[in-house]
């Protein structure tokens, strides 16, 4: 795959987590919630599903088992081989997932945390797990490739952005290059901030954190036009955009906001058959507004003027 990607001219990132008591799951697409034990599961207590301490997600979940303190050594020493061969495959960067109620965000978390060794109780305490598997991660990533972390930055159940401002700068020190700032997942509650999802819902976490961790930060959430996306940077509320989705929805996104933003030859990493057509029709022009944020915006505002 990363030679694959390479070849593409594209860089290759790879992500590392691990899904803790929210595991042996069934598929999103195929009802999500805890997977029920069936003849055909030969492994099924290989997959017991494990956390900081013996507490659900949730009544629909099962509880988990607590981690003993070698294995949380263990798993550190695990995220650091995970990076190591991560390295040799060929990858350009690498993020650790300790957002969404997964295994690290569960050891940050009180309401899932609930130890009293060194791994459980005061703030830094909580916080050891995700530091000591970035120092295992950077043994073995060289400096000059990126380190990301992903944090549910808000996740309304006691971890906000002051906490994670302050674990910002210890990751920082550890070697971490930029935070990738989402929200959620620590209950079934749904990521929302403030009283609706817009777009743009979670940048101003990542302005917060940037602001108040020097560090650089990853805005995420339902950032779906180009220029919105330049506006961000340009804003200085986040240095790099995550679109997710939005990609899914339409794969050619890149070369989309490349031509809305006039940015020369938009075409360029396309296939020539395809390059040819799409530029000889955006030179004619059609004289029409293009499909952007903030022009979707203005429109917006006009009609709501025509019905007032």
């Amino acid at each position: 795959m990363v030679a694959f990607i390479k070849q593409q001219n594209a860089a290759a990132g790879i992500q590392l987590g691990h899904s803790g008591r929210k595991a042996r799951a069934n598929r999103p697409w195929e009802g999500d919630g805890p997977l029920l034990r069936t003849p055909d599961i030969h492994d099924w207590e290989a997959w017991t599903p494990v956390a900081p301490s013996a507490i659900a997600h949730s009544e629909k979940w099962p509880v988990p088992r607590a981690l003993e303190r070698h294995e949380v050594k263990d798993l550190v020493e695990a995220w650091g081989q995970g990076a190591r061969r991560a390295h040799q495959a060929g990858f350009d960067m690498l993020e650790l997932h300790g957002a969404h109620g997964y295994l690290v965000h569960e050891f940050l978390s009180e309401r899932s945390n609930q130890r009293t060794d060194e791994y459980g109780g005061s703030e830094s305490n909580r916080m050891r797990f995700i530091i000591e598997i970035a120092e295992a991660v950077r043994a073995h990533w060289p400096d000059r490739k990126p380190l990301f972390v992903r944090l549910s930055v808000e996740d309304h159940a006691g971890w906000g952005p002051e906490q994670s401002a302050r674990l910002a700068k210890i990751l920082k020190a550890k070697g971490v290059d930029v935070i990738d700032c989402s929200s959620g997942g620590i209950t079934d509650a749904a990521p929302i901030l403030g009283k609706e999802i817009k777009y743009s819902y979670q940048v101003p976490l990542s302005e917060y954190v940037r602001r108040h961790a020097d560090i650089m930060t990853m805005a995420v959430g339902l950032i779906i036009h180009g220029d919105q996306a330049e506006q961000i940077l340009r804003e200085g509320q986040a240095d790099l955009i995550a679109v997710g989705r939005e990609i899914l929805n339409n794969p050619n996104w890149p070369m989309d906001a490349a031509l809305k933003l006039g940015v020369e030859g938009p075409f360029r990493n396309v296939p020539p058959q395809f390059g040819y057509w799409l530029g000889a029709r955006a030179k004619r022009g059609f004289g029409t507004r293009p499909s952007t944020w903030q022009a979707g915006l203005d429109i917006g505002l006009e009609e709501t003027r025509k019905v007032l």
